[in-house]
């Protein structure tokens, strides 16, 4: 299937998938490059800005989709739409933490663990139904992806198990993250109001199907750290994929898109 073959009923249903593609990967690698100088240690420092930097450059690809779909140039979809208009789950727009990158900074590092590894496992799993999409340039991207999300998933798992296993109050911190991850993971899990055109085209697999494949993974995990599957990830806070989002996403907007807004000209 390519852009010419599609009919409008599949080219929205196509749009609406991207747009999440490309959301998550971007607000998520935004949050992430807000750590850094302040990651545990100097060569986590280094590793955590290469992944935000391979995350970034995913969802570039995926808004250059969507421009070859027509939907405008890739920066003008990256940084002039309003908060309504993005399709990223709310737990990725979620900041580190109280304080801000240049005020009193005091994030919250299990909670990046937590939210990373969980959405890093996600990814996988999206990424192998991609890759066999009836859209074959969507099918071709996740492919390019796959070859660097593999190293981010086992960075996140490395991480993810050994403060788990670590001191007590490492274990308390994960699993207080785990809890506050856990009530908003489900909107990451969904595949938004487009679900029915979007499987129906063949753009990926059921999200029943996509859904159980984390969770057995998930539980996996979690029999190895010795914690209990709290049950079914939630949606507590609103479903961004509905365009339903926090104050939190307008102000990382706000950050992101103040270079390209005062000089459209430069590119990202």
């Amino acid at each position: 299937m390519t852009g010419e073959t599609l009919n409008q009923q599949e080219k929205t249903a196509l749009k609406e998938l991207i747009y999440q593609l490309a959301d998550d990967d971007f607000i998520l690698a935004y949050r992430g490059s807000e750590w850094l100088g302040l990651a545990p240690h100097i060569e986590e420092d280094v590793a955590f800005s290469s992944i935000n930097q391979d995350m970034m450059g995913h969802a570039s690809m995926y808004y250059h989709l969507l421009e070859d779909l027509g939907e405008g140039e890739a920066d003008r979809i990256a940084h002039l739409r309003k908060p309504e208009e993005f399709r990223n789950a709310i737990l990725l727009e979620r900041v580190n933490g109280s304080g801000t990158y240049l005020d009193k900074p005091d994030y919250d590092w299990a909670f990046a663990v937590v939210r990373n590894y969980f959405y890093a496992v996600h990814k996988h799993i999206r990424l192998e139904s991609l890759r066999m999409s009836s859209y074959e340039p969507l099918a071709n991207a996740a492919k390019k992806i796959m070859t660097e999300q593999y190293y981010h998933l086992m960075h996140w798992d490395i991480w993810f198990k050994q403060l788990l296993m670590s001191t007590e109050d490492a274990k308390h911190r994960m699993l207080s993250a785990v809890d506050r991850v856990w009530r908003d993971f489900g909107g990451v899990l969904t595949l938004g109001p487009f679900y029915g055109e979007i499987v129906k085209a063949g753009l990926i697999e059921d999200e029943p199907l996509l859904k159980k494949r984390w969770l057995n993974r998930i539980e996996k995990v979690f029999s190895e750290t010795g914690i209990t599957v709290p049950g079914e990830p939630l949606i507590e806070s609103g479903n961004g994929r509905k365009g339903e989002h926090t104050p939190d996403l307008a102000e990382a907007l706000s950050t992101l898109s103040e270079v390209y807004a005062t000089n459209p000209a430069s590119g990202w």
